[in-house]
């Protein structure tokens, strides 16, 4: 959640109305702030003693240069606190169980406190100085890694269509032909496997593919979808990876329409999730997709077709999905 500082105008109204007696409450709907931010703010930077009162022509100022010192340099200058965390990292302990055992050790002294987040810091401070402290952090890394946005770092695929925009109808599961759409990946450089799960039968389809290339995925959903009925291919949810870029051919070739979930929001394809993991069982993470076939693919596959579910009132998604064609196509 993004922070936005109090401004001059805004610490100006919370001087003359705490002045007045007015409470945090009060002062919070008056500047559209949380009370909360108008608790801190007066505990912050509140007079130090009984006989004054917070004043902004000089609480603005301080907070404004308080805002531009590294608040770290504080912990580095308490002696006792570097020496534990440095023993500790040479111990290859991690900054969040240092920070977390600080707590332990020291549970009434309050100088004793530090974030995981700071320890970092001074970890990389200390690289970029010729250190070797980062040598004890799991993944050995001299300097913060770039945050990737959403989608391997790229923006949204172009043309995309969000799932804001797809029927209501296909949240209802009150049809057939609405499928999700995923891969699931195997050990390192070794393969995927693209997964298309109807929703409302939990009918499921997988192909192996030998890269997760945007061509390979289509080319293989296409082949996949050609044995389905065409009046049960309505439409199709998939998540923001780029190996759905061409999703334009897909819907072409198939007469799906491709929409787009939200980012971080993998419940909305909860169906090919919850699909996923069951396959996860016959394949677990880290296995060596070289040494599987598409034929071992294959037998999961049915398998999985052919158990009876709960949410299908004992059921096979087979059964549900092939044993109702007629119905289907009657939609």
């Amino acid at each position: 959640m993004s922070y936005i500082h109090l401004t001059e105008n805004e610490r100006y109204v919370i001087s003359h109305l705490s002045v007045a007696g007015f409470s945090f409450r009060e002062i919070a709907r008056r500047i559209n702030r949380h009370h909360t931010t108008v608790c801190r703010e007066l505990k912050r930077n509140g007079p130090e003693y009984d006989c004054t009162v917070y004043w902004y022509d000089w609480t603005h100022p301080r907070a404004l240069e308080r805002r531009h010192k590294a608040r770290h340099h504080r912990r580095q200058s308490n002696h006792c606190i570097v020496r534990y965390v440095i023993h500790k990292l040479r111990q290859d302990w991690s900054p969040e169980i240092i920070a977390e055992r600080l707590k332990i050790d020291y549970p009434d002294d309050d100088t004793m406190r530090v974030s995981h987040e700071t320890i970092y810091r001074w970890i990389y401070l200390d690289a970029s100085a010729g250190g070797t402290l980062y040598h004890h952090l799991r993944r050995k890394r001299k300097k913060r890694r770039r945050q990737k946005r959403y989608g391997s770092g790229r923006r949204f695929i172009p043309g995309r269509v969000g799932i804001s925009q797809r029927p209501a109808i296909v949240e209802t599961r009150e049809r057939f032909g609405d499928w999700e759409g995923d891969t699931i990946e195997g050990k390192k450089s070794t393969g995927y496997m693209a997964t298309h799960v109807e929703r409302k039968s939990r009918y499921l389809m997988a192909a192996k593919l030998s890269d997760k290339k945007a061509e390979s995925l289509t080319s293989k959903s296409i082949k996949a979808f050609w044995h389905i009925p065409k009046r049960l291919r309505k439409t199709l949810t998939v998540d923001n990876g780029k190996e759905f870029a061409r999703f334009k051919t897909l819907e072409e070739k198939t007469g799906l329409t491709v929409y787009f979930a939200d980012p971080y929001s993998a419940w909305q394809r909860g169906t090919n999730e919850n699909t996923n993991g069951l396959l996860r069982q016959y394949f677990p993470k880290g296995t060596d997709f070289h040494h599987i076939t598409e034929e071992d693919l294959a037998v999961a596959v049915k398998k999985l077709n052919h158990r009876p579910r709960k949410c299908l009132g004992y059921r096979s998604p087979h059964q549900v999905f092939w044993n109702r064609q007629t119905g289907a196509l009657a939609i």
